[in-house]
């Protein structure tokens, strides 16, 4: 059973910094653009994109961790975060921290701008929608990610193929993962080997996890929004 939540201390940790580090780059970015009387949906994914760039950016080394972690089969590579942490520093340098960033960083943009252009245009219509405990939030958040996911996924199984590169990579899932060499090279190597549908495979787990991800994540996040809303009225 263990092995289900290989990885999940450098996610959980992933999720808490990427989220703060993505909502507060959202807003920022939202109100900088507003001076600029841009179109609503070209202002939300650029937005979307900016905030998607930078926390990836930021938080890059824990998602490179957790990919490796998951990826490890009985003949463990890592202990545990600090060995991990120490080993890759030793035997690859800072650059292995970032293995794999163009790709995450080139997914990312347009995921997150598809993302929050989506969920802003069904935001409205779905919160006006009587759902229990105000869950129109959560429906706009499911259908935006799905259709987000979904037109990015490719680049995102090449940044993972990229992550589990290295001095250990023939340790990684049997030693099944062939050598791959840029994004480009990869996704050439991907589609040659494996067809076309090889670049979608494990999008239907993918939709299953970042779905429901999705939907608990802009629920929070609105209705934290209305708590700090009604607390600065009542400062005033």
């Amino acid at each position: 059973m263990k092995a289900f939540w290989k990885g999940n201390v450098p996610a959980e940790l992933l999720y808490v910094a990427y989220g703060a580090v993505q909502f507060s780059t959202y807003r920022m970015t939202n109100k900088l653009l507003q001076s600029f009387s841009l179109p609503n949906t070209v202002d939300t994914f650029v937005s979307g994109a900016s905030a998607g760039a930078v926390a990836t950016s930021l938080t890059y080394p824990l998602d490179l961790l957790r990919t490796r972690f998951a990826a490890q089969g009985r003949d463990r590579i890592y202990i545990n975060m600090r060995s991990s942490i120490l080993d890759i520093a030793r035997t690859e340098g800072f650059k292995g921290f970032f293995q794999g960033l163009s790709p995450a960083v080139g997914q990312v943009m347009p995921y997150m701008g598809l993302f929050f252009s989506i969920y802003e245009i069904l935001r409205p219509p779905l919160a006006e929608v009587s759902l229990p405990f105000g869950s129109g939030y959560a429906c706009a958040g499911i259908i935006s990610g799905i259709f987000a996911k979904s037109g990015v996924f490719p680049l995102d199984l090449i940044k993972k193929r990229l992550q589990v590169q290295g001095p250990m990579r023939a340790r990684y899932a049997g030693g099944s993962i062939p050598v791959y060499k840029g994004a480009w090279t990869t996704g050439r190597v991907i589609v040659a080997t494996e067809g076309w549908r090889g670049l979608y495979r494990g999008l239907g787990i993918s939709l299953f996890k970042s779905a429901p991800a999705s939907a608990v994540t802009m629920w929070t996040y609105e209705h934290a929004l209305k708590v700090l809303r009604m607390t600065q009225l009542e400062e005033q």
